[in-house]
This record gives structure tokens, C-alpha cells and sequence, in this order.
């Protein structure tokens, strides 16, 4: 229903493929009939400068504005709240294929699970979320999960805001907010292909191509894609993992003080159903990483689609007024044979049969004015906003019985039972927010943020069980969201801070016998400082913080497929961060950990508990250095390591696994136009547990991996 099959895919693979080439052809022929030449790569270290917006490159490692934290393009020395950047180029350099990749190189983040091969979830400062957002616009809020993982062949930076971030969007975890900013069309023509194979028969083909386009003045537009094929390290027998994006963007600046733009993506998805290994007597047996408790039929198809039409116009050089129209829709279908648990002897895996078929749309508008002024001699940046969001998904799901398979040896076949109805559920969500945020500077080198947001509306959710037939009431969602935000620089280098931040959240997962449980709320202190070890160039950022979050949905330990409301949890911890440039040449990216997260209050699991996946300590380096002059000019190193501690897999603390330290290392050449790169992660081929999920997912980190990339750039 949801996605198409494995042929559509590789002939969409092909159709990529087979176009990049001509898209580059015809990029660099109008380069040439124009007389526009771009200048060679750079590999000369250079600050971010003058020229860097919010929403653009970033020259380099460290990033120096932000629109993600304030929806205004300020800078982020601004920022009464942790944020970090993750630029286009460390993607590159680390040749990132996933978004949990490149989110690991922040301080306190974590891979929170890819909810069996389906998408992507992230454990930031305790919380698991399995939300993000695309240029601001968060996924639809009717879902428990994007229905396809994201792809970073369109994505120009990757931006952690810490934290709730609910006065600006709404409905959110407290824990932070991945923001994915995505690549804007440019006049200037370029271009860039990207062959890259690795282990396990790993293929994956992506570019992009931008340029001016006829029939306007100030009309440009960019297509990226990927088309990827990985059978992976697991033992899924022939079957892989295929997934192919497209990403056509269009911006048009008719006249000085007027932008529009039009951004999609279209992700079609295949993958197999995988949900790792299983935990037994406390802890999750590594002899074999490779065990698979499924079978090889068991796949998931899924699709999404993502549009955003954004305007700007300024009506004085000091008001802007901006609106941002946005569409998502998709789907997915399963068909899985799932693992439930251990037989009293702890040799047996019995099992179950799933069938889900899932669809979903969701419509987001945003509407704002960005005001700055001068009030009592104070200098004022207002924003002003209203957003509507009404979002909708329908999911049915069957079950079957399935023959239970060796803990040890497990085989891939088995015999169903009779398929039979589990779950029929119906949910909308529709709210209304207003919200407005004052940043003002005091003089002296102190700057205020203020602000404020309240969302209403209300939110149906009906999950027709085979004992339930009365159709339950539209509960009303109010919600409050304030931020206080005080900074202080008290020499030009070094800036200090401290804020207050709440969140909001309506729940989407299923209680049972609970029509509509009370929506999700969190309060975080936070203090922190960033100082220019080399201003404009390297900077260090530390942060210490408090988080309470209220009403929180679990996995039921009791009834398989449902959660529960939990009560509370509270997490407390510090953290360091560092990126930029330390020499020309010489670039680094990375950050410090340290968490204390625990169950608070609660009336199902026993307080004090740690919660799942968030370790005591972690953190993770990456560096490179590129040779700027003589005859090896252009080639570069780079080398990183990863630290996860001990994580519980489970609220009950029934099991941990274990920490584990990778080491990566990378080599590239930078010749002309050209970039020829191996990647090498995981060199000591450590067995490891990347992502606890519950006691029967825990996807094991892969062994040693290599990956040989060659790009060719106009």
C-alpha cells in the first residue's frame, strides 16, 4: 500500500543513475556558454564571515548563526540555550549515510533506535524523541515516527537545539530539537556527483545540481537525490535494504526585498524488518551480532513526502513579514514475523505474525512578522507568530501465532497461524498556537529573551479493539509554553548564560482502555558559557541543566503494543562541546557528556530507575587535517573515536548493555575537481549494542566497515 516494490526501486535507481550524468552535462555546459567559472575547491581553512546566513554553507566545522533556536537569523553567541551545529562538511569528511551518524558528533545525543530498520529516533539528554524538523517544520504530530529514514543528500546543515523548544514550535520532547536544514538552490551554476561503495555490498549514488533557470529574473532552481542499496552486515539471507529520495528545490527573489521558496522531498523506502537481538539474563548476548529472529519475508515499504512553500517580504529594511506553507504525507505496510519474548528455559524465542497497514497527512502554516526597533533605547528583535497544524493517520494491524526458533540458532522459516484482527486506530490532531519572543539588547554586553506561546485545540484517538466499540469524544489540548533567557558577556570572547524553557506534547502512543491520555509536559534550568578559543574560528561551549518531564507514555511491560503513562522523570547532567578550526588545515568537531537520568515518579516501575538508553557518560572527537601547500596539497586525514557508557535497555532496568568505544578514520584527496575518500569505521571491529529498544530489539553497532567514496564536483 505504502511503498513501492523492490523493481520500482531499482528501476528509480536506474532512472538516477542515468540522469546525474546529463544534469551534470548540461550544468557544465551552461557554465561554459555563460563564461562563469567557479573557482577550485578550497581547502584553505577560513572562518564563517560575513556572508553566513542561517540557512546557508557553513565554511568549515564551526557554524556561527542559527535560525533554529530563535526562528530569526541570529547569531549564535546570542543563544541563552545550548545549540550545535553540524555542517555540511563534516557529513562529507565522515561520509555520514545516516542522521544518527551525524548527530553523535554532539555532546549528550545518542541514536536512539531505528524502531525495527523503520526510521530514525535519538536519545538527547535522557529523553528518547522520535520527532524532528525539516527547515522548522516539525514531522506531523499525528505519527509516533517518520515513516522513512532520513536521507542527507539534500541536507546543507544539521542543527541540536537542547532542551524544549516548544515556545517556538509547539509540540515537542524536552529533551531537544534536530532541525535538518536542507540545501537552497543557488544562481551560480554547480553541481556534484557521488559514487560510494563499501562492505557487505554496500551502493549508494547521490547528487545534486543548482543553478539559474530561464523565464525570470532571480529564479534558481536544485534537484538532489540518492538511490542506495545495503544488504548490510546482518543475516537477512539475499534480501537488503533499498531506499531512493528525491529533493527538487526552487527559490525565486523577484525583487531585493521579496524571497520565495519551494522545497520538496520524496522518499520511497524497503527495507527488512529487523529488530535485533534479544536480551537474556540481564544482558545481550554478542557471540553472534549477525542472529536475525525473523524471516526473510518479514519487509517494510513505506513512502513520505515532504512540501514546503516559504515567503518573505520586507516591507521596511526593520519588518519582515514571512509565511510558510507546508504539506507532508505517506504511509507504510508491514508484514513481520516479530519476536515476543523467552520460553521458561531461556533456549526457545517464541514469536508472533504482524500485518500493519499505516497512512498519514498532515498540513502545517505558519504565519510571522519580524519586527526590530528601538524602545526606551533598548534595541528590540520581536517575532510574532501564528501556526495551525492539523494532522491525521489510520493504522490497521493484524497478528498471528508463528512458530517459535532456537535463542541460539535461529531459522529464518516457520509456520503461521490464522491472521486475526489486533487494532483499528483513528487519530487527528489539530491546535492553534500564538506565540511572540522579545530579544532585547541592555547594553553593557547583557541581551534579554523573552517569550511565550500557547497552543489550543484538540485531538481525537480511537483505537477499536475487539471489546471496544464506542467511538470516544474530541479531547480539548491546552498548552503553555514560556522561556526566559538572560546572557552576558562580560569580555568580547566569552558569553554566559542562563535560561528557563518548557515543553508540550500531546500524546500518540496507545494507552490501553484510555481514550485520550493527558498530554506531555517538561521544565528545564539550564546555565551555561561559550568562549572563542580563536575568535571567529574555534569555539568551546558548556552547559549544565535540570529537566523535569510529566506524563510519560512507556512500553506497557503487560500488554504487548501499548504504553503506558508513566508519571515522571527528571535528568540532570553536564556537557562540553567543541568545533572549528585549530591551525589551517586543522579542524575539529565533537563533545562531552554526562547524564543523570532517572525515573522520578511513578506507579508501574520502581523509582530511581535509569532510563533507557541515555548513558552516564559519552562523548566523541572527530578531526582532520588537510594539507594546504606543495606538491601535496589536497590531501587530507581525518581520525575520531566514540564513547558510549552502560545504558539500560528497558524502564525496569531488567537488562543493560554494555559501553563501547569506536575508533574512524578517514583519508581523502582533494585533485581539481575531484574528491577520492576511503572511510573506515569501527577499526578495532568491537562488538557492541548501538541502539537498546526493549528486551527483543537491540540493534548491534556493525563490525568493521569500509567505504570508498569518489565525487566529481564543476
Amino acid at each position: 500500500m505504502a511503498g513501492a516494490g523492490r523493481g520500482g526501486r531499482v528501476r528509480a535507481a536506474a532512472l538516477l543513475g542515468g540522469i546525474a550524468p546529463f544534469c551534470l552535462a548540461a550544468a557544465q555546459a551552461e557554465t561554459a556558454e555563460d563564461e562563469v567559472v567557479l573557482s577550485e575547491l578550497s581547502v584553505v581553512g577560513i572562518g564563517p564571515g560575513p556572508g553566513e546566513v542561517a540557512t546557508g554553507p557553513v565554511a568549515g566545522y564551526r557554524a556561527s548563526r542559527t535560525g533554529t533556536a530563535t526562528r530569526t537569523d541570529t547569531p549564535l553567541r546570542d543563544v541563552p540555550q545550548s545549540i550545535q551545529v553540524v555542517p555540511r562538511e563534516v557529513l562529507v569528511d565522515q561520509q555520514d549515510i545516516r542522521l544518527a551518524d551525524a548527530v553523535q558528533n554532539v555532546s549528550n545525543v545518542q541514536s536512539g533506535g531505528t524502531i525495527q530498520g523503520r526510521s530514525d529516533t535519538f536519545v538527547i539528554r535522557g529523553f528518547r524523541t522520535q520527532t524532528y524538523a525539516v527547515d522548522g517544520v516539525l514531522l506531523s504530530q499525528a505519527n509516533t515516527f517518520n515513516t522513512t529514514q532520513r536521507d542527507l543528500a539534500d541536507v546543507e546543515r544539521i542543527e541540536v537545539l537542547k532542551g524544549p523548544a516548544s515556545v517556538l514550535y509547539g509540540r515537542g520532547d524536552p529533551g531537544g530539537l534536530v532541525n535538518v536544514v536542507t540545501r537552497r538552490p543557488t544562481i551560480l551554476p554547480s553541481g556534484e556527483l557521488t559514487a560510494q561503495g563499501g562492505s557487505f555490498g554496500f551502493a549508494r549514488l547521490q547528487g545534486t545540481v543548482s543553478g539559474a533557470l530561464p523565464g525570470a529574473e532571480g529564479l534558481a532552481g536544485r534537484v538532489s537525490f540518492a538511490a542506495q542499496d545495503d544488504p548490510t552486515f546482518r543475516n537477512f539471507g539475499d534480501r537488503s535494504n533499498s531506499r531512493t529520495f528525491v529533493a527538487p528545490a526552487f527559490s525565486w527573489t523577484p525583487a531585493p526585498d521579496t524571497r520565495v521558496e519551494l522545497l520538496a522531498e520524496l522518499t520511497r523506502q524497503d527495507t527488512q524488518y529487523d529488530e535485533g537481538l534479544i536480551a537474556r539474563n540481564g544482558r545481550v548476548p554478542l557471540d553472534d551480532i549477525r542472529r536475525y529472529y525473523g524471516t526473510t519475508n518479514s519487509r517494510y515499504n513505506a513512502q513520505s513526502n515532504f512540501v514546503t512553500l516559504r515567503a518573505e517580504h520586507d516591507l521596511t529594511p526593520d519588518l519582515t513579514l514571512r509565511q510558510v506553507i507546508n504539506v507532508q504525507s505517506g504511509g507504510f505496510d508491514v508484514f513481520a514475523v516479530r519476536a515476543t519474548g523467552l520460553t521458561a528455559a531461556d533456549t526457545q524465542v517464541t514469536r508472533r505474525g504482524t500485518a500493519v497497514e499505516n497512512g498519514f497527512a498532515a498540513i502545517d502554516t505558519q504565519s510571522e512578522a519580524v519586527a526590530k526597533f528601538d524602545l526606551f533605547g533598548l534595541r528590540n528583535t520581536l517575532l510574532a507568530g501564528f501556526e495551525y497544524t492539523r494532522g491525521f493517520r489510520s493504522s490497521y494491524a493484524q497478528q498471528s501465532t508463528f512458530s517459535p526458533t532456537s535463542f541460539l540458532f535461529p531459522v529464518p522459516g516457520g509456520t503461521f497461524g490464522a491472521f486475526g484482527f489486533q487494532s483499528d486506530i483513528r487519530q487527528s490532531t489539530e491546535l492553534y498556537g500564538i506565540y511572540l519572543q522579545d530579544q532585547i539588547d541592555l547594553g553593557a554586553g547583557v541581551q534579554l529573551l523573552l517569550g511565550t506561546r500557547i497552543d489550543a485545540g484538540s485531538q481525537f484517538y480511537f483505537n477499536r479493539l475487539p471489546t471496544t466499540r464506542t467511538v470516544p469524544p474530541d479531547q480539548a489540548l491546552l498548552g503553555f509554553s514560556p522561556r526566559v533567557g538572560l546572557l552576558y558577556r562580560p569580555v568580547e570572547p566569552l558569553t554566559l548564560y542562563a535560561s528557563y524553557t518548557t515543553s508540550f506534547k500531546p500524546q500518540t502512543d496507545s494507552v490501553l482502555n484510555v481514550s485520550n491520555p493527558p498530554p506531555e509536559t517538561g521544565v528545564q534550568y539550564e546555565v551555561g558559557a561559550r568562549y572563542d578559543l580563536i575568535p571567529s574560528l574555534l569555539t568551546v561551549s558548556a552547559a549544565a541543566f535540570s529537566i523535569t518531564r510529566q506524563n510519560v507514555a512507556a512500553t506497557d511491560p503487560v500488554n504487548s503494543g501499548f504504553s503506558v503513562i508513566t508519571g515522571a522523570q527528571h535528568s540532570e547532567g553536564l556537557e562540553l562541546d567543541i568545533a572549528g578550526e585549530i591551525l589551517p588545515g586543522w579542524k575539529i568537531i565533537g563533545g562531552l557528556g554526562y547524564l543523570d537520568a532517572r525515573i522520578a515518579k511513578d506507579t508501574t516501575f520502581t523509582v530511581g530507575n535509569r532510563l533507557i538508553g541515555a548513558p552516564e557518560f559519552s562523548g566523541s572527537v572527530w578531526s582532520t587535517y588537510q594539507i594546504q601547500a606543495g606538491a601535496w596539497r589536497g590531501l587530507g586525514f581525518g581520525a575520531g573515536v566514540t564513547h558510549v557508557g552502560r545504558r539500560a535497555g528497558d524502564l525496569n532496568n531488567s537488562f543493560f548493555v554494555g559501553a563501547y568505544t569506536r575508533l574512524d578514520a578517514a583519508l581523502f584527496y582533494d585533485f581539481e575537481r575531484y574528491r577520492f575518500a576511503i572511510n573506515a569505521r569501527n577499526l578495532t571491529d568491537a562488538r557492541y549494542i548501538e541502539q537498546p529498544f526493549n528486551p527483543t530489539n537491540n540493534l548491534p553497532g556493525a563490525p568493521l566497515t569500509v567505504l570508498a567514496t569518489i565525487t566529481a564536483r564543476m
